[in-house]
């Protein structure tokens, strides 16, 4: 039934969410999706725009830790403008959208926890013309309580959207894209 709640979720029209195998190890059952924001290669990379994993497990001897018998597990990441990866409040901000994307959801919740990483890079020899770049990179953990597991996941895939510069958009409201007209 988790499980399946997890499979239904809706999907934002951005992503594209597939099934991938669970880890082993963590917990007695697991289920697992990716998500990528669209348009992704789909040559088994990860989208250029922006990508995520989150993993349900679930546990009936519920480890203390947990407080609960199931634990949500969640990556997200998106490349970012240089400028953007150097804002302070940047981690702090990327967080917070975790937080008010699972409330918005109504995902009720306990026990989050998580890291927010900045990455600036610059490539030098033959990854010189790369220039410099930066992402953002978030981990976190937290235990949902009910069986509307399908709200957690909508709130990972708001969260991967905004990572990505995408908005948050209210239900059957799309977002236009512009489109250059093309000159003869």
């Amino acid at each position: 039934m988790a499980a399946a709640a997890v499979r239904s979720a809706d999907s934002r029209a951005e992503l594209t969410l597939d099934e991938i195998p669970a880890p082993t190890g963590l917990a007695p059952y697991a289920v697992a999706l990716s998500a990528d924001i669209t348009p992704a290669r789909h040559d088994g990379g990860d989208s250029e725009l922006g990508t995520g994993r989150l993993v349900l497990l679930y546990d009936p001897s519920e480890p203390a830790e947990w407080g609960g018998r199931f634990r949500i597990v969640c990556f997200a990441q998106a490349p970012l403008e240089t400028d953007i990866g150097l804002d302070p409040f940047l981690a702090d901000v990327t967080w917070s959208w975790l937080v008010d994307a699972l409330d918005e959801r109504g995902a009720d919740y306990t026990s989050a926890s998580g890291t927010a990483t900045k990455i600036i890079s610059t490539g030098f020899g033959e990854l010189a013309r790369q220039g410099d770049g930066a992402q953002i990179e978030l981990r976190a953990s937290w235990t949902p309580h009910g069986l509307d597991l399908g709200a957690h996941v909508e709130a990972w895939g708001d969260l991967l959207c905004m990572l990505a510069g995408i908005p948050p958009l209210p239900d059957g409201v799309r977002l236009l894209t512009h489109r250059r007209a093309t000159r003869d």
